[in-house]
Parts: C-alpha cells; structure tokens; sequence
C-alpha cells in the first residue's frame, strides 16, 4: 500500500475544481437555508440547468459570456418557478418542491426523445473549447513534485476558485448589509419580520434566487474539467452539498469551503486507503465496486456523529441553528 500516493491524491483535492464546484454550490445553499431558513432540498437541479444552460450555447458556437449569461437565466427561471408557488407556504412545501424538480429535470435531459438535443444518458462532450481558447496560461506544467498539473487544468483551477472567492465575498458583504440583517430577521421569525412592514415574500425570492445562481455556476465549475453526464446530478450530489454544509457550518463564509475540501479529502484518502488494502490482499472480503461504497459509509458515519456532538460544524454558531419555521 502506498500511503505517499494516497496522500497526495487526497491533497489534490484541495484544489480540484470539483471541490470548488461543491464549495460553491454549498455557498448558495448556505444563503438558502442558513441565512434564510429556506429547505432546498434540490441544488442539483440548480446545477444541472446551469451546467446545460452553459453547455448547449457553447456546442452551437455561441460565445462564452452569452452562455455564462443563459445558465443564469436558467437558475433564475427555476428559481421563480419554485418560489413563486411555494414561498407564501410553510417551509416543507419549498423542500418536497425542489427535491421532485431536480429529479423531473434529470429524467426530462436524460429522455430519449430529446437525444439530438441533450444527449439523453450519454450527456454532451466538447462544450468546453471556448473556454479552453481563453487559456491564458502558456502550455506546459505547472505544480510541485506529484502535484503538477497541465495548462488547461491550471486555468479551471484558478477560474473555479477565483469564482469561490468572488461568491464568498459577495455573501460576506451582502450578510453584513441591512439586506442580510433582514434575511437573518426572516430565519428567525419571520411573522415579526412581517409585522415590522418587511416584505418577506420579496426576500425569500431574492435569497433563493441569489443561492440559486451560486448552485448554476457552480454546476458549470462542475462541467469544465469533465464531460457532462445528466446521472450525476441525482439526489445524490444535493445530500453532498448538504454534508459539505454541516461539516463546515451553516451561515458562515468558510464553512462551505472548508466544509467542501474536508468532504473530498476524506473521501479521496479513504478510496485509496480500502483499494490500497485490497490490492495488498488484506480486505479480500470485499471488492472494488464495494470499497467504493463503503467509503461514503464511513464518511457518512463522520457526518452524523459531528452533527451529534457539534451540530454546528467547524465554524457555525448555535445561535445561527435557531429557526421560526
């Protein structure tokens, strides 16, 4: 077992820009319900429309801002149509709400009837080449020792990340404004809210939409390094995005980053550590295709016991776990 080559696989998922895309998707989430007290239970159909609504404009030679452009719009329009029915409602009907829109939009881009335009189960390849010609990175390698990585992986790097850095700061401004102070007013008790003349109605659509737009762009961090396959955004990847949070901390600004390079650093190292012993024959009671679920087992086993003994993650507060829903 080569516990150097776990170690730095695990390290470099410090930097992926998947765990930028799921840091990312946790900020908006964050916005959701830790600031808001809003239940989105579906952030992977965020992504999903964001990932398509980048990719097709890019296949049909678009250029690069216009499909930045529609994979917002399309967050947007998914946020109006959920919140528009459901935020008036108790908060249970916006979760029940996005949990079976983010499953109806997988099955509808995974239809074969629509093959020639989505790419039914096989997804779309190649969406990536205009942002691949904005590289201004020169050819070659950059990295120290094992950790080196090409030109175009170096630039999503450092695009995936500069957009964390943006959302984070974003929220950071925007939690300190009298607008954060109201949404904060709305968790708590948003009856009182209410009675002070606050239009709480207006700011709930105004944070879903914003987390909504964080999760879009997060699933186009998602797409860049990878081709876009409509089976990856399951239930699956909103439950990640949802122990990325727990770990690091609702309603704080490192908690979802941080919360992020945890989650996939454990997963990384414990991959390696239950392949590594079952290639050097001390696990020969499993099988690949099992270690390979065990792994989010264990994980998941971390997850509930930091919700047990610190229900607030790495960096939250108690006092932010208060909610009037």
């Amino acid at each position: 077992m080569d516990f150097g080559l776990i170690l730095i696989n695990g390290l470099g998922e410090l930097t992926s820009p998947t765990t930028a895309a799921f840091a990312l998707a946790a900020i908006g989430l964050s916005v959701h319900f830790g600031y808001t007290g809003l239940l989105n239970f579906g952030q992977a159909g965020y992504m999903l429309v964001g990932a398509y609504g980048f990719a097709l404009p890019s296949l049909a030679g678009w250029p690069l801002w216009s499909a930045f452009l529609i994979a917002v719009g399309m967050s947007l329009l998914l946020s109006l149509l959920l919140g528009l029915p459901t935020l008036r409602l108790r908060a249970d009907y916006l979760a029940i709400v996005t949990i079976s829109a983010a499953e109806i939009l997988r099955f509808v881009v995974s239809s074969t009837a629509l093959t020639d335009f989505t790419g039914g189960q096989q997804g779309l390849n190649g969406f990536n080449r205009t942002f691949a010609a904005l590289n201004p990175i020169p050819e070659g390698n950059y990295g120290i020792g094992s950790l080196t990585y090409n030109s175009y992986d170096t630039w999503v790097r450092v695009f995936a990340w500069g957009m964390v850095a943006l959302g984070a700061l974003l929220v950071f401004l925007l939690m300190r404004s009298p607008w954060g102070r109201t949404v904060k007013g709305i968790r708590e008790d948003e009856d009182a809210a209410r009675s002070l003349g606050k239009n709480t109605f207006l700011i709930k659509m105004q944070a879903l939409i914003l987390g909504g737009l964080f999760g879009s762009l997060a699933g186009v961090l998602f797409i860049l390094p990878r081709s876009l396959q409509p089976g990856n955004y399951a239930t699956t990847l909103t439950f990640f995005v949802w122990a990325i949070l727990l770990l690091g901390g609702a309603a704080t600004i490192w908690g979802p980053i941080v919360g992020s390079m945890v989650f996939w650093v454990a997963l990384s190292l414990t991959q390696g550590i239950l392949f590594g012993a079952i290639e050097a024959g001390y696990a020969d009671f499993m099988s690949i295709s099992q270690a390979a679920q065990i792994r989010f087992i264990l994980v998941g086993l971390v997850v509930m016991a930091l919700v047990i003994f610190r229900p607030q993650g790495f960096f939250g507060n108690k006092k932010e776990l208060s909610f009037g829903v």
